[in-house]
């Protein structure tokens, strides 16, 4: 236990975990003061996050290289997950896609252009893997086809007098994908993994790694807690969002992935500083990927199951052509394999646009 103790008093973002029980303590005492709850959830899933992401690295560096990168795809948004799967018990599936294609289009244009940017800042130019960023963007446009074609098919005479099409091209979209997810895993981890190796390895910590035992234990506590505050969150976001002015499209879009994400910035950012910058993209393209193939296609098919009824991958037209734009932005320019900060400025002028336009959007539109 030393060195988790040890983790939290020297990392000060550590420090709002005291946070989390007062989040449900708040929740029990003024379960009506959504404003204040919605605040305080925003607080503390973000070092839950944090603390979250640590206990994975630690496992995932005592099972092996392999075994270990399968767990951090699994793990590594286990806090979208999470907050998606509170929305979806309550049947917010405005809010559950608005999270996801959020998820996606942050991770594709915020995380990965701050760290262009934050890296680019410190170093002149930097270089990572093309080849690792050109699988994980074939595998974004995959899943933003998977997206658009229902989208697309949504208006159509023949659809509207079949009423279950829509879900069952879902279901079967869901199959695809994660079917696509576990060969994508099989082709960098396992087949071709000397293409992708050596762009996924760190430097040794100075740190003594964690005991396996305190980091699944952490890791079973903490996602307790993620669930258990994700919970209050959800309840209260969409009564905060009128109080502060902002449409359900930007509080699932941009509010929701930037609080799920918040773990794997630090990592991204943090990797680009220290001139890794195939961590960094690894850690934003990667998670992309895996809410499209994994997240995304994982809760239409538990929707069937918590949800009051099956969800479907019908997103808005908006949504669809915002992961679109993001897909082949990364597509684009990740093709040189090389980056500066101005090009981070421009990605994240896009994300910009984006965030811009959902926060004026009248909610009647969406």
């Amino acid at each position: 236990m030393s060195q988790l103790w040890h983790e939290i008093r020297h990392t000060p973002l550590l420090w709002l975990l005291v946070l989390a029980p007062l989040v449900l303590v708040a929740h029990s005492a003024v379960p009506d003061a959504h404003t204040l709850l919605f605040l305080l959830s925003v607080l503390a899933i973000i070092p839950l996050a944090t603390l979250l992401s640590h206990a994975t690295e630690a496992v995932a560096a005592r099972t092996g290289d392999t075994v270990g990168s399968l767990l951090n795809a699994t793990l590594g948004n286990l806090t979208e997950l999470i907050i998606a799967l509170a929305a979806l018990r309550l049947g917010q599936y405005t809010l559950v896609k608005a999270s996801l294609a959020g998820a996606i289009v942050c991770n594709t244009l915020f995380m990965l252009g701050a760290s262009f940017l934050l890296g680019g800042l410190k170093y002149h130019v930097q270089d990572y893997n093309r080849v690792s960023a050109r699988l994980q963007t074939s595998l974004l446009f995959l899943a933003t086809i998977a997206l658009i074609v229902p989208s697309a098919m949504a208006d159509a005479d023949s659809v509207a007098a079949a009423p279950d099409f829509m879900q069952d091209l879902s279901f079967g979209l869901a199959i695809v994908l994660i079917i696509a997810y576990g060969l994508g895993l099989f082709f960098s981890l396992k087949s071709h993994r000397e293409f992708f190796g050596s762009a996924e390895h760190a430097s040794a910590s100075d740190e003594a790694p964690w005991p396996l035992s305190v980091a699944l234990a952490t890791l079973a506590a903490v996602t307790i807690m993620v669930a258990l505050v994700s919970e209050v969150f959800v309840e209260s976001v969409q009564q905060a969002a009128e109080t502060f002015g902002m449409t359900p499209a930007f509080v699932g879009f941009i509010v929701v992935a930037l609080v799920g994400a918040a773990a794997e910035m630090t990592s991204a950012f943090s990797g680009a500083r220290k001139n890794r910058l195939d961590l960094s993209v690894g850690i934003a393209l990667g998670s992309a990927a895996q809410i499209a193939l994994f997240v995304a296609p994982v809760l239409v098919l538990l929707s069937y199951v918590i949800g009051p009824t099956p969800m479907d991958l019908q997103f808005w037209p908006g949504a669809v052509i915002m992961v679109l734009v993001a897909t082949m932005t990364a597509i684009i320019v990740t093709n040189s394999g090389r980056a500066a900060w101005f090009v981070g400025v421009l990605m994240l002028m896009v994300y910009l646009i984006f965030a811009m336009t959902l926060y004026l959007l009248p909610p009647k539109l969406l």
